[in-house]
Protein backbone atom coordinates (compact mmCIF):
# COMPACT_ATOMS: atom_id res chain seq x y z
CA UNK A 1 0.00 0.00 0.00
CA UNK A 2 1.42 3.37 -1.04
CA UNK A 3 0.71 6.37 1.20
CA UNK A 4 0.26 9.77 -0.44
CA UNK A 5 0.43 13.07 1.39
CA UNK A 6 -2.06 15.69 0.22
CA UNK A 7 -2.47 19.21 1.53
CA UNK A 8 -5.32 21.69 1.37
CA UNK A 9 -4.91 25.44 1.63
CA UNK A 10 -7.64 27.18 3.59
CA UNK A 11 -7.91 30.96 3.63
CA UNK A 12 -9.91 33.04 6.09
CA UNK A 13 -10.50 36.75 5.62
CA UNK A 14 -12.33 39.09 7.97
CA UNK A 15 -14.25 42.32 7.46
CA UNK A 16 -15.16 44.18 10.65
CA UNK A 17 -16.96 47.27 11.80
CA UNK A 18 -17.81 48.27 15.37
CA UNK A 19 -20.73 45.85 15.71
CA UNK A 20 -20.32 43.07 13.15
CA UNK A 21 -17.64 40.71 11.88
CA UNK A 22 -17.87 38.87 8.57
CA UNK A 23 -15.62 35.93 7.73
CA UNK A 24 -15.01 34.43 4.30
CA UNK A 25 -13.47 30.95 4.15
CA UNK A 26 -12.14 29.25 1.04
CA UNK A 27 -10.46 25.90 0.53
CA UNK A 28 -8.50 25.18 -2.63
CA UNK A 29 -8.40 21.47 -3.43
CA UNK A 30 -5.54 19.77 -5.31
CA UNK A 31 -7.64 19.60 -8.51
CA UNK A 32 -8.06 23.40 -8.46
CA UNK A 33 -11.64 23.31 -7.17
CA UNK A 34 -12.49 26.07 -4.69
CA UNK A 35 -15.23 25.82 -2.07
CA UNK A 36 -16.31 29.01 -0.29
CA UNK A 37 -18.36 29.76 2.81
CA UNK A 38 -19.21 32.70 5.08
CA UNK A 39 -19.80 33.30 8.76
CA UNK A 40 -21.00 36.26 10.77
CA UNK A 41 -20.84 37.53 14.33
CA UNK A 42 -22.64 40.50 15.87
CA UNK A 43 -21.66 42.31 19.04
CA UNK A 44 -24.44 43.20 21.46
CA UNK A 45 -24.34 46.95 22.19
CA UNK A 46 -23.70 46.30 25.90
CA UNK A 47 -20.71 43.99 25.20
CA UNK A 48 -17.14 45.23 25.30
CA UNK A 49 -15.50 45.70 21.89
CA UNK A 50 -13.36 42.55 21.42
CA UNK A 51 -12.52 42.16 17.72
CA UNK A 52 -10.64 38.88 18.26
CA UNK A 53 -13.75 37.27 19.76
CA UNK A 54 -15.84 38.38 16.78
CA UNK A 55 -13.22 36.90 14.45
CA UNK A 56 -13.24 33.60 16.34
CA UNK A 57 -17.03 33.31 16.19
CA UNK A 58 -17.38 34.43 12.57
CA UNK A 59 -14.40 32.28 11.55
CA UNK A 60 -15.75 29.20 13.30
CA UNK A 61 -19.13 29.67 11.64
CA UNK A 62 -17.50 30.05 8.22
CA UNK A 63 -15.40 26.92 8.77
CA UNK A 64 -18.48 25.02 9.94
CA UNK A 65 -20.33 25.99 6.76
CA UNK A 66 -17.25 25.04 4.73
CA UNK A 67 -17.18 21.61 6.41
CA UNK A 68 -20.86 21.04 5.58
CA UNK A 69 -20.28 22.02 1.95
CA UNK A 70 -17.31 19.64 1.75
CA UNK A 71 -19.44 16.79 3.14
CA UNK A 72 -22.16 17.50 0.59
CA UNK A 73 -19.59 17.64 -2.21
CA UNK A 74 -18.05 14.33 -1.15
CA UNK A 75 -21.42 12.58 -0.90
CA UNK A 76 -22.51 13.95 -4.29
CA UNK A 77 -19.33 12.45 -5.77
CA UNK A 78 -19.98 9.10 -4.02
CA UNK A 79 -23.56 9.08 -5.33
CA UNK A 80 -22.45 9.87 -8.87
CA UNK A 81 -19.77 7.16 -8.90
CA UNK A 82 -21.89 4.47 -7.22
CA UNK A 83 -25.33 5.19 -8.66
CA UNK A 84 -26.88 5.11 -5.20
CA UNK A 85 -27.60 7.60 -2.43
CA UNK A 86 -25.10 7.89 0.41
CA UNK A 87 -25.92 9.45 3.76
CA UNK A 88 -23.45 11.55 5.74
CA UNK A 89 -23.11 10.85 9.42
CA UNK A 90 -23.59 14.32 10.89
Amino acid sequence: MVMTTVGWHIELEFDEDTHRTRAAAMVRLPDGTEVRAHGYASRHPSDKNQPRVGEEIAGARALNELAMKMLTKAHDEIDEASGRTSYPLT
